[in-house]
């Protein structure tokens, strides 16, 4: 289990800072504020330390260019705002590190792009290269293109997912708070801030706000599901107020600011954090008791005869999702059937699929190197 101390002492770290952060909250880009955490971003570099940025503030940079008030929710005015507000976010970015001659590089991602095995293995390997070569990678979600099927929803939820994409250290969320409090602090002014607890601790969410405010679109509580994401590799997450001057200084420093979520389990493979990753299924299994706790407690393959009904529409090598008897996700994997041959090998012997089907491609519904508890 990390410390402050330990986290300070990481190497490879990915810094989410959001939109009322960068756009001081919605006047138009903060120039101020991305010249101050470059500048420390420069420190931390010279710590040997690699940094990845998840950055926010297109669609709220575009609004100001464009003369907008109120963010829109119409998906075609959101595209056209982030087409607007991407320019000058990235080139304020370039900007900034170019007077400590570094280099920065674009990286606008979709979820299609982290749920496609070789797409995923392609973004990792452009990351790493970035790394490799001493840029720094300015990474935000591709709201130009992105639909409502496949957008992370929220840069926290995307910031985890390159956190497990490049098996990074530390997580940082820079936000316009100092941290996770024990209630809403701007209601209850007996709100204590909670200093760390287990990324996994559900107690927290109790305590977390799920609005985002009139900018962002995720709140304390996608952070800390962020967080559990990010736990997934053995990344450690830093809630921590972006508006305290030197907050990314003071983490590398150790100092108790923020809230440090830790994880609490052994970071899984890749290939499994790519299937943990995968925020959309396409189809649900329901499985019985005795399936349920065999993948609950043995991590084994999937076998039909554990299934007991199917629903939805998918294909070979799609992703769907592990329903236990009591109804809760237990686990997702690729399947190595669609479903019309699911729904009519399930509860079944494996013994018995060529007799059903007529053939026979995998004796599992789906092989546990495929399959993920979530």
């Amino acid at each position: 289990m990390k410390t402050r101390q330990q986290l300070a002492e990481s190497k490879r770290w990915v810094i989410k800072i959001g939109s009322s952060l960068v756009t001081d909250d919605g006047r138009g880009l903060d120039v101020s504020a991305i010249k101050s955490w470059t500048e420390q971003i420069a420190q931390l570099r010279t710590q040997g330390k690699e940094i990845l940025l998840v950055s926010s503030g297109a669609v709220a940079e575009g609004m100001v260019r464009l003369g907008w008030n109120t963010r829109p929710n119409a998906l075609h005015e959101l595209q056209a705002a982030a087409a607007v507000g991407q320019m000058g976010l990235v080139q304020t970015y370039e900007s900034c590190f170019k007077q400590h001659d570094i280099l920065s590089a674009q990286i606008l991602l979709t979820h299609d792009d982290l749920s496609d095995r070789k797409r995923y293995l392609n973004a990792r390997t452009t990351l790493r290269s970035l790394l490799d070569l001493g840029v720094i990678p300015i990474i935000n979600e591709n709201d130009t293109v992105a639909t409502d099927e496949i957008r992370f929803g929220d840069n926290d939820t995307l910031a985890a997912l390159v956190a497990n994409l490049v098996e990074a250290d530390t997580l940082i969320i820079l936000t316009d708070q100092q941290g996770l409090y024990t209630a809403d602090p701007r209601k209850n002014p007996d709100a204590e801030l909670v200093t760390s607890g287990q990324a996994n601790d559900m107690r927290l969410h109790k305590m977390a706000s799920s609005s985002g405010g009139s900018l962002g679109r995720g709140g304390m509580s996608t952070k800390l599901s962020a967080a559990q994401r990010a736990a997934r590799s053995g990344t450690a997450t830093l809630i921590t107020s972006g508006r305290n001057p030197g907050a990314l200084l003071a983490a590398a420093n150790a100092e108790p600011h923020g809230t440090l979520l830790l994880p609490d389990t052994e970071p899984m493979a890749a290939r499994k954090q790519w299937l943990a990753g995968h925020l959309k299924v396409s189809g649900k299994l329901l499985l019985d008791e005795g399936a349920s706790k065999v993948l609950r407690e043995s991590g084994k393959s999937l076998l039909p005869v554990g299934v007991t009904s199917v629903t939805g529409n998918f294909i070979r090598g799609e992703m769907v999702s592990c329903i236990s008897h009591s109804g809760e996700e237990i686990a997702r994997g690729l399947t190595n059937y669609n479903a019309i041959e699911a729904a009519k090998i399930c509860g079944k012997s494996s013994s018995d699929i060529e007799t059903t089907l007529g053939y026979v491609d995998e004796p599992e519904l789906i092989h546990r190197d495929n399959l993920v508890l979530v």
